[in-house]
């Protein structure tokens, strides 16, 4: 499905999600006005929403703030962006996350999100491995030689492994972890390893770490046709398919919205918050928690009440229930922070931009 897809690259970001994020960060864009700001990781799902946030609200403030953005494929992303990838802010640079040239520049702000989550990545995990740690330190040396002030490490929710049966929402002082021997754990523990390699820095440098352990999301530039269930689910929809659900539809997982996880980072990067010796810790997503099965359910009723849900199993009766839900309490409490758009509009928004 090209959905979503217009001449040579995809639609711009609603205007009403724009205008939702820049209602709620209008005051860090003028704390961060006239500086300089590097990304990695500006061309997948968080860069689409990143890039075209601060493009928009830089235009609307006046705010003077250039962006550099590290991609292995810039004139890819050209094609596909040119809305945002021409605005005069904007600045990309070629190269391997891993290893890519420094620019003369220094930056008061760094975001790390460089990190492949494809099914083709999962199959090399040496590589992604690699890409992950090696990644992270060459980022940190960027930071190191320079005067950047704020530092934001995009992480997972992965790093906390499997989430125990009985804990309905995982914390940020959740000890657990993934399975270390397992190769499938390489981007978990990848992402493990780059936050403890961001604490290391906190005592080195004056620059301030936060770190994002992101969950689950929806909106466009969300794929449709790769290993994320509500993009599987809204494509079939779109498509006048019948969902079918793999397994027994048990498993719970919540879903915060692309705008709303765009506040979230820009405020965790450009917020007001002294140097400290850790890094900032907090779970980025929705603590509202809904079964797979339920999710197909009202994708149904929010886009083609005239499909059929099929699930393939039957719940075993008794049977743990997998969760990968996220307290956020934190973020609210220290940030301010918390979901704006509900799932319900936040499927009707992304179905709206693909049609």
């Amino acid at each position: 499905m090209r959905s979503g897809i217009y001449a040579n690259g995809v639609k711009p970001l609603p205007s009403e999600d724009l205008e939702h994020v820049l209602r709620h960060t209008a005051t860090f864009w003028e704390r961060a006005r006239g500086r300089r700001v590097f990304i990695s990781g500006g061309t997948g799902f968080f860069g689409a929403w990143l890039l075209e946030t601060l493009a928009y609200c830089n235009r609307k403030l006046n705010a003077r703030i250039v962006a550099t953005v590290l991609s292995r494929d810039p004139e890819g992303f050209a094609r596909r962006m040119p809305h945002v990838a021409g605005e005069a802010c904007m600045r990309l640079i070629k190269g391997d996350v891993r290893d890519f040239a420094f620019p003369e520049e220094q930056f008061e702000y760094v975001i790390h999100a460089a990190a492949t989550t494809s099914a083709e990545a999962a199959g090399r995990p040496m590589e992604r491995l690699s890409t992950l740690v090696d990644g992270t330190r060459r980022m940190l040396e960027l930071a190191k030689a320079g005067t950047t002030g704020s530092f934001l490490y995009v992480s997972s929710g992965a790093v906390y492994g499997p989430q125990p049966a009985g804990m309905s929402r995982i914390p940020e002082d959740y000890l657990g972890g993934p399975d270390w021997l397992d190769p499938e754990s390489a981007y978990a523990e990848g992402k493990r390893v780059g936050e403890q390699m961001c604490a290391i820095a906190a005592r080195e440098i004056a620059t301030r770490f936060t770190i994002a352990r992101c969950f689950a999301f929806a909106g466009p530039h969300l794929p449709l046709d790769k290993h994320f269930a509500l993009g599987n689910f809204v494509g079939d929809a779109l498509a006048d398919r019948n969902i079918a659900v793999q397994g027994d539809g048990t498993p719970m997982r919540s879903y915060l919205y692309g705008a709303d996880l765009a506040i979230w980072l820009w405020t965790m990067l450009l917020g007001e918050a002294a140097h400290e010796a850790r890094p900032r810790v907090y779970n980025v997503g929705s603590g509202e928690a809904v079964s797979i099965r339920e999710l197909a359910q009202t994708v149904v009723e929010e886009i083609n009440p005239s499909l059929n849900v099929g699930v393939a199993q039957e719940p075993i009766a008794g049977a743990a229930r997998m969760q990968y839900v996220p307290d956020v309490r934190k973020a609210e409490r220290e940030l301010g922070l918390r979901p704006l758009i509900g799932l319900r509009e936040a499927i009707r928004r992304m179905a709206e931009w693909y049609r």
